[in-house]
């Protein structure tokens, strides 16, 4: 009977139990179901930037659009410098897979080893890893036909240089990003850069793009930069540069062409040179734009400063006559050769043989102030500033510490640094009655200004026409004259310092004059370092060169003759005519 009693009561605990278990799990569920919307509410509602942004970050990406460079052209816009579109390969090392089959094939085709390329693919803690940069077309097209998840192509810009080495010191080179490195290409490389343009896209866990959203901002091109260079005059002073270097042995060599009236840089040239296009295995020293970063002593060429400023200080007259002697002239404890003895001479003659005795003493009678200050006017000391960097100042000591013997040799170009280009440049003044042009490397549509005056138009005439005297039979220059023209310069030989001497067998051979004499139009500067053949005169080395580049310039700009086209001529045989003091 108790047994049976017992069931009853047990049933009903069971059915209390079952109904407070349910509404346990009921509250619990509405709880859960409450929380959900908070939740939601939460996220959705109160924090939904901030969540979008999120997840923003993680797909949507940023991709720069590069922009196209500006081109370099000569003045009759004949290219320079252009920029050609390229395709790299790169790989989003996460995404990519391969077999070691395709990597082979891959590392074959780039021309590359294949540790190299899996080295690469193998850095997974990166999206983004270039492969192999600025690939030709066809070379880039058979790398993607590999079908390898994960490589992308990018398109990108090379650098191309149709003059190759007749202009690779001038124009410099750009890095493969496109970014000027050596010459114009990094003086002007924010007007050439252009700005980078900007894409907006979605891209899934694997680095794919899935979605292009919007443009941000289009790539701006860079601007043309238009050179005062002339290629055919160009061309034609490199060549005639490259003959005279091989001819002579020489180390290098060097010329400036000006336009005398404006300033403008017509043609500047350097060898050795290099091809910018190819630059493997190339030196250092072989980038330099010698006839603007490099200094040397221009010997004799600086003749004609010395003689303009005496006469402007009214110590000597085109007439006057000085003795040079027997070629020696005692300073101090210092002597002064001429080449040959020489007697008295007109200061015209002392032009026309290059007598360092007559330069001297025309020097030792102006005042150190007043000889500085009047090299200074001209140009040295100071570097020409046409924006190409590295461009040299050269040397003029402070005349406060001028010993008489450092004023004498510096009449005759010795314990003076110059450029070429500051040679050059100096010369205008003799072309331009006294007045120094402001040099050029850009086109000038209008004549950037008028020049300083640094001499007398009559000191400057006077001296023009004593350079005339020079490419004379009897000068030490015949081989510079021109057919049907007439011309003025001076030749400059140069022993070369070495090791705070000077060198016995170490020369510069140099020559700068100026076409045609009656009204320059153009300024041929040229310097050969180093002649090694057995001659190194400048009218033997230098000379030959300038005559060749002006005859080509001058047909090349139309210039009319001012002299009858017989009006060369050359002494009956090498001779002392050609030789001059050093």
């Amino acid at each position: 009977m108790s047994r049976i009693a017992a069931r009853p009561s047990s049933h009903l605990l069971e059915l209390h139990l079952q109904r407070w278990r349910g509404r346990v799990v009921a509250a619990l569920l509405l709880l859960w179901l409450l929380m959900l919307v908070g939740r939601a509410v939460y996220l959705q509602g109160l924090h939904h930037d901030f969540l979008q942004r999120k997840g923003d970050a993680v797909v949507n990406r940023i991709l720069v659009l590069p922009a196209h460079r500006g081109m370099i052209t000569d003045r009759r816009g004949e290219p320079l410098a252009i920029s050609t579109p390229m395709e790299s390969l790169w790989a989003n090392p996460v995404s990519v897979s391969a077999n070691q089959e395709q990597v082979m094939h891959l590392a074959r085709l780039l021309g590359m080893p294949v540790k190299d390329l899996q080295a690469r693919l193998n850095e997974q803690d990166r999206e983004f890893v270039y492969i192999k940069r600025q690939l030709p077309p066809d070379q880039a097209a058979a790398a993607t036909q590999l079908g390898i998840p994960g490589l992308y192509l990018r398109r990108e810009y090379r650098r191309y240089y149709p003059s190759a080495d007749v202009t690779a010191q001038l124009l410099g080179f750009t890095n493969v990003d496109d970014v000027g490195q050596e010459g114009l290409e990094l003086t002007y490389q924010n007007w050439l850069a252009g700005i980078p343009g900007s894409r907006r896209v979605v891209k899934d866990r694997r680095g794919n793009i899935v979605e292009d959203l919007e443009s941000i901002q289009s790539p701006k091109p860079g601007r043309d930069l238009a050179l005062s260079i002339d290629m055919k005059i160009q061309y034609l002073a490199y060549r005639e540069l490259q003959a005279a270097v091989l001819a002579n042995k020489a180390k290098d060599g060097a010329i400036v062409v000006l336009d005398a009236k404006t300033g403008e840089i017509l043609a500047m040239a350097n060898l050795p040179s290099y091809n910018p296009n190819n630059r493997e295995g190339v030196k250092l020293w072989q980038m330099r734009n010698h006839a603007v970063t490099d200094e040397y002593e221009p010997g004799s060429t600086m003749k004609p400063f010395t003689v303009a400023a005496a006469l402007d200080a009214g110590t000597i007259k085109p007439d006057t006559v000085i003795d040079t002697g027997d070629g020696t002239y005692e300073l101090g404890n210092r002597r002064i050769h001429d080449t040959h003895a020489n007697g008295m001479l007109t200061i015209s003659q002392i032009i026309e043989k290059s007598s360092n005795i007559g330069a001297a003493k025309i020097a030792l009678e102006l005042k150190p102030e007043y000889f500085w200050d009047e090299l200074h006017k001209a140009g040295f000391g100071t570097a020409p500033k046409i924006g190409f960097p590295g461009a040299a100042s050269g040397r003029l000591r402070p005349y406060q510490n001028w010993r008489p013997i450092e004023q004498a040799t510096m009449a005759y170009g010795n314990g003076i640094a110059v450029s070429l280009l500051q040679m050059a440049r100096g010369y205008t003044v003799f072309a331009n009655d006294g007045v120094m042009k402001t040099v050029s490397l850009l086109k000038q549509d209008v004549p950037s200004d008028n020049g300083v005056q640094v001499f007398s138009p009559a000191a400057a005439r006077a001296v023009r026409a004593m350079m005339e005297t020079v490419v004379s039979p009897e000068g030490t220059a015949p081989r510079a004259q021109v057919a049907g023209y007439r011309v003025a310069g001076k030749t400059g030989t140069a022993h070369k310092p070495e090791d705070g001497r000077y060198s016995a067998h170490k020369y510069i051979a140099s020559f700068i004059g100026m076409a045609p004499a009656s009204n320059p139009r153009l300024i041929v500067a040229v310097m050969i370092d180093e002649p090694d053949a057995g001659q190194y005169y400048g009218g033997i080395v230098a000379a030959p060169v300038f005559s060749s580049v002006m005859s080509g310039a001058l047909r090349v700009l139309d210039v009319p003759p001012d002299n009858p086209t017989g009006n060369v001529v050359l002494p009956p045989a090498a001779s002392h005519a050609e030789e001059e003091s050093m």
